[in-house]
């Protein structure tokens, strides 16, 4: 075992003043994108429109591949995303889950259990960068006209209880709501009543054709990435390569050109067997605050071996909140909050960990892997 300072380094010093207000661009798609006669990823077509538009977040439908062994699911992800990306699958029973996989941090996830099989809400709540949370919901809606009302009214049923059952405290988190809606138009009974917690609006993403529906046949609008009017707000231009979309991307590799912008797709894989949706893209410009005053470091170790571990002792005040956080880079805006303690004393010491952690300590599932990890600890 031994000691690398280069793999961990925290930040801490007096007087430190911290940077300008700044900006985090962030990728969310929406994609039902199996292919094939099991209703799964493993051909290949969907991992590669994934991996050439570069998500961050993506609410997928039909989440299976392979014998969804954790294995089997963690090396599509990887496949599709990158291995720093965290997922979660719902655990039901049916055979076309839907899940969340996220560049940033996942704090919470789990499912909403629907009535109509097969049919569950996936939910997942990220700790994007900034100072607000994104509350991110993957739904795959009926094909009967007349059930998607109902399953829209639970969904907003289930996200108004959420927000209640945690005293309103996730309430001015970011939300978005993605994925399948099997929406004949926009105007639907369905999307309306959505529409009390999300902004549907009037300009979509579009393919190179300007065609913002999302069937196989191009003439229905059954996928979205639908946000809530404070995110909605901040969407801002997909830019991909050289071609830029105004309002997001609707991913129809038939349409796509250069095709080369989103390699490895290939012109022909939204029109695989059984590919029956094409993937929605939305970009948004979410805002960081300057960063504040960093602490006097007052002793530090870091151990690259397995167990990795960091530890940080800092100069304290009795009975105030500190913040440990994390980053890839230690440039503005780009750190992740680990958790908080209140300090007993004039110094107090945090240990940061890859996997569960202990009393007093913190976890950063990224430290498992990452070549490169920085720290700090900042008052509250």
């Amino acid at each position: 075992m031994g000691l690398a300072p280069a793999l961990a380094l925290v930040l801490a010093g007096p007087g430190f003043s911290g940077g300008p207000a700044a900006a985090q661009r962030i990728r969310i798609a929406a994609a039902n994108i199996s292919s094939g006669n099991t209703q799964s990823y493993d051909p290949g077509h969907g991992i590669r429109i994934l991996k050439g538009t570069k998500p961050d977040i993506v609410l997928i439908q039909e989440f299976n591949y392979g014998a969804n062994t954790a294995a089997d699911l963690r090396g599509m992800v990887d496949a599709a995303c990158g291995p720093s990306y965290q997922y979660y699958r719902e655990g039901g029973p049916g055979s076309i889950p839907n899940g969340i996989i996220s560049r940033f941090p996942i704090l919470e996830s789990g499912e909403w259990a629907s009535p109509v099989a097969e049919r569950d809400f996936a939910y997942a709540r990220i700790d994007i960068p900034g100072d607000r949370e994104l509350l991110a919901v993957s739904v795959h809606l009926p094909t009967t006209d007349g059930q998607r009302p109902n399953e829209a009214s639970l969904l907003v049923a289930f996200i108004d209880s959420y927000y209640t059952a945690n005293n309103n405290a996730r309430a001015t988190d970011y939300l978005v709501i993605g994925g399948d809606f099997n929406s004949d138009s926009r105007t639907e009974t369905a999307l309306n009543t959505l529409g009390q917690l999300v902004t549907i609006g009037t300009a979509w993403p579009v393919d190179r054709k300007n065609n913002s529906n999302t069937n196989l046949a191009r003439v229905k609008p059954y996928d979205g990435v639908y946000a809530g009017n404070g995110l909605h707000a901040l969407q801002t231009a997909t830019v991909i390569g050289a071609s830029t979309f105004p309002n997001g991307l609707v991913a129809d590799t038939r349409e796509y050109v250069p095709i080369s912008e989103i390699s490895p797709a290939l012109a022909t894989d939204s029109v695989a067997t059984n590919m029956q949706h094409m993937a929605v893209i939305r970009d948004f410009q979410i805002p960081i605050p300057p960063d504040p005053p960093l602490l006097e470091l007052l002793d530090s170790s870091i151990l690259t071996e397995a167990p990795r571990q960091a530890r940080i002792t800092f100069r304290s005040t009795a009975g105030a909140t500190y913040e440990v956080q994390a980053s890839a880079t230690p440039g503005s805006g780009a750190w992740a909050n680990l958790g908080t303690i209140v300090a007993g004393g004039s110094s107090t010491a945090v240990t940061i960990v890859p996997g569960p952690p202990l009393a007093g300590e913190f976890r950063d599932p990224l430290f498992a892997t990452a070549g490169r990890r920085f720290f700090r600890v900042i008052r509250r």
